[in-house]
């Protein structure tokens, strides 16, 4: 057995342990002040990969119960307002079964029934206009108004809402586009260059980021230099065989090149500064028979989305950027009455509830030629018995949406969220084991590392004092 001063073993070992039971016991109290097991990736790198997505799914799900939740008010309100049109078509029922009774009605009698008769019409023709879930309208035929590419070479997305040049858009039709004006990008030609010679010591800046270049940097290095900038500057550079030229990434007037050069070297013309612009895209889109201009100085960053002042847009592709091939060209068909519901947590998890249009002249045709509910005519015994087969065809017709409506409401979205909220408890258990702390067993723990680190301070101290005893021998 030897003894040392300048070298405490058996301290630096107690020293190590004591560090190790410290890191624990403050892991300890993180997981026990937080709840959760896993505070930081390092904790359970696996474990947390498979909770963060567990929690992706049940945000998604938490998403999908306040849709179906609005699908459930947006029938609501469509089937209300039906039940509106079905007590107005009763009361014209029973005036149609009194104008019927010529033998005891004077002809101004059965005039009032007829006059009854045409407000209810118009009654029943302005709920259907008016109708709304916040803005959209949902029962004059526009309700889930949808427009999908035919030509994807041309357009990349096509999004079209229920309003088309300040009118709503209710009958199924074709999106006609005609592009008057290309979007460009901003395009500076610089200074003539040969791609392997030197262009010389100087720095220049694009777009506010700066660039310096030596006496041996080269013309392809400065296109490098700048290319590889391309995410913070938004410019590209290339050569076109003399020159080096900068060309925004994106198109449009929000594209844009500012280039400061204080010594000329990408600068055509010496030091100085430079700047361009892109030209937005202009397009006229017809849709059914009404036509709205289109432009991509509204919200688009890329200069290839065009929009109107309806909010609807057309996202074109590079191809579908050149007036040439974009000339009273159909690039998507409208498709409506039909309103979709994303009721999942997932893509492809969706519903869909269709709408038509229930103005009066909407309604009861096909039972007698010629006629229907807004181009009745009680005033004659014909007319009256004509009226109740309208009517009781009208009646049936709103009945049957109304009970499509239902059914929609009660056997899809509220057992969606039935089944929705008994998948997110399960879920959200098996992301609590893997998250969560489990406060006994952890408990257990910080007890053990709390007398662990108590002890470790202990026997530190005494591994401390140990080297006295040699002074027992300097002391002999």
């Amino acid at each position: 057995m030897s003894f040392r001063v300048n070298t405490n073993v058996a301290a630096m070992n107690a020293l190590r342990n004591v560090s190790q039971s410290a890191g624990e016991f403050n892991k300890s109290i993180t997981r026990l002040s937080t709840g959760l097991r896993i505070n930081t990736a390092a904790d359970d790198p696996a474990g947390l990969i498979i909770s963060e997505n567990f929690r992706a799914q049940l945000s998604g799900i938490d998403q999908a119960v306040r849709n179906s939740q609005d699908a459930i008010n947006y029938a609501k309100t469509a089937e209300g307002a039906l039940d509106e049109v079905n007590r107005l078509l009763r009361d014209a029922r029973g005036l149609a079964v009194a104008a019927g009774n010529t033998g005891t009605l004077s002809s101004s009698a059965i005039q009032a029934n007829q006059s009854q008769l045409s407000s209810i019409v118009s009654s029943i023709t302005r709920i259907a206009q008016t109708t709304q879930f916040g803005t959209k309208k949902l029962l004059d035929g526009s309700s889930g108004v949808s427009a999908s590419v035919t030509a994807g070479t041309l357009a990349g997305a096509i999004n079209l809402g229920g309003q088309f040049a300040g009118a709503a858009v209710t009958s199924n039709t074709s999106v006609v586009a005609t592009l008057t004006q290309a979007a460009t990008q901003a395009s500076v030609t610089g200074v003539a260059a040969t791609l392997g010679q030197a262009v010389g010591a100087g720095s220049f800046s694009l777009n506010g980021v700066a660039f310096t270049t030596s006496s041996t940097t080269t013309g392809q290095q400065v296109i490098d230099q700048i290319n590889a900038a391309q995410g913070q500057t938004g410019v590209a550079a290339s050569f076109n065989g003399t020159a080096i030229v900068l060309n925004s990434t994106s198109y449009g007037s929000t594209s844009r090149i500012d280039l400061a050069d204080a010594n000329g070297i990408v600068r055509a013309g010496g030091a100085g500064s430079t700047s361009a612009t892109g030209a937005n895209a202009l397009a006229t889109v017809q849709v059914g028979t009404a036509t709205a201009l289109f432009t991509s100085s509204q919200n688009g960053n890329d200069g290839l989305t065009l929009s109107d002042a309806d909010g609807n847009t057309i996202k074109l592709t590079s191809a579908g950027n050149v007036t040439a091939s974009v000339q009273n060209q159909t690039l998507g068909q409208v498709i409506v009455g039909n309103s979709s519901f994303q009721i999942g947590a997932n893509a492809g998890q969706s519903t869909n509830l269709s709408l038509g249009n229930f103005a009066a002249s909407q309604l009861g045709g096909g039972v007698v030629s010629g006629l229907n509910l807004s181009n009745l005519d009680i005033t004659t015994a014909t007319g009256a018995s004509n009226a109740l087969k309208v009517i009781d065809a009208a009646v049936d017709q709103v009945s049957k949406s109304r009970g499509q409506i239902g059914s929609f409401q009660r056997n899809v979205l509220e057992s969606n969220i039935r089944s929705l909220g008994t998948a997110r408890e399960n879920l959200a258990a098996t992301e609590s084991t893997i998250r969560d702390t489990d406060v006994a067993a952890e408990m257990t723990n910080f007890t053990k590392l709390q007398i662990l680190q108590q002890a470790g301070m202990s026997v530190l101290s005494q591994a401390n004092s140990a080297p006295q005893a040699v002074l027992n021998l300097l002391r002999g």
